[in-house]
């Protein structure tokens, strides 16, 4: 996976092989299979490559249908659904080998004046400096080495707030399931707010199904099998994915080898966006 920014932007920077079709580059990475948020993004970008650079993308949703491999390209194929006075709508079929991978329904919207309120930050939440780093977190819990991490998500800065589990600074009754993270691109983007969209639903895709995991103490990878089925995101404001955003987590429910989380981001104690997604959570063990 990417462990720079330029790789991360290369990785974003697909290749129009007809109109409407692209072709996408694959990471170098270990991982038996593509990550899901790469899948994202890139289809994001390919379905942004086909409406007005004056529309912005306001939602997207989006299944995983197959796990892709990370030894060939993925193609994205994206569909006009409609372009009116000041929405548009795209739909666009991931495919590799010869199968449909994912695909990714979105609205890009003309900006105009209207109505605002918003949620407000959640009080006494520790910075960023204060946070650890995810990968040394994750490496206490696993006793496998940070680098490892830093060998697959280098190019985002994660660090680990906490959670609802007993003891954690969330614990709340009524919401077992908790967690926070601060994330940020590591490195400045170019302005193209294109692009930091892109790079926000990468990075949203790591962490929110970990959350619906909290309650049991089990971790995916360690002693769970966690995959992203769908994942949903709503863009409210402008933000930079090279700043710090936190990443506001809670899981409402898991029930028969399924967690359901959502998640609030802020930036500058501003709600920019909101997130939620349905994944496989399976014991390993």
């Amino acid at each position: 996976m990417p462990q720079s920014l330029d790789e991360l932007i290369d990785l974003l920077d697909l290749e129009e092989i007809e109109i409407g079709l692209f072709r996408a580059r694959q990471p170098d990475t270990q991982l038996q299979r593509a990550f899901g948020g790469q899948v994202l993004a890139q289809a994001l970008v390919a379905a942004a490559r086909t409406v007005p650079a004056s529309r912005v993308l306001h939602s997207l949703h989006a299944y995983f249908l197959r796990p892709g491999r990370t030894d060939i390209p993925i193609v994205y194929d994206v569909e006009t659904i409609r372009d009116g006075r000041s929405f548009s709508s795209r739909r666009v079929v991931a495919r590799q080998g010869g199968s449909v991978i994912f695909y990714l329904s979105s609205s890009f919207h003309e900006d105009e004046e209207g109505f605002e309120h918003a949620d407000p930050v959640p009080d006494d939440v520790p910075g960023p400096d204060e946070s650890p780093r995810l990968g040394e977190v994750l490496s206490k819990v696993s006793g496998r080495s940070a680098a490892l991490w830093e060998r697959e998500w280098g190019v985002l800065d994660v660090r680990y707030v906490g959670d609802s589990r007993s003891g954690g600074n969330l614990a709340d009754p009524r919401h077992p399931a908790r967690a926070r993270v601060w994330v940020r691109v590591e490195g400045g983007l170019p302005e193209d707010p294109r692009l930091h969209q892109a790079a926000l639903a990468y990075a949203s895709d790591l962490t929110l199904l970990s959350a619906t995991t909290v309650p049991h103490n089990v971790f995916i990878g360690i002693n769970v099998q966690g995959t992203s089925l769908d994942h949903a995101m709503w863009f409210h404001r402008p933000f930079r994915a090279d700043d710090w955003l936190l990443y506001d987590q809670v899981s409402p429910s898991a029930s028969g080898g399924l967690g359901l989380a959502t998640a609030r981001l802020f930036q500058h104690r501003t709600l920019v966006a909101n997130v939620a997604q349905e994944g496989l959570i399976r014991p390993t063990t």
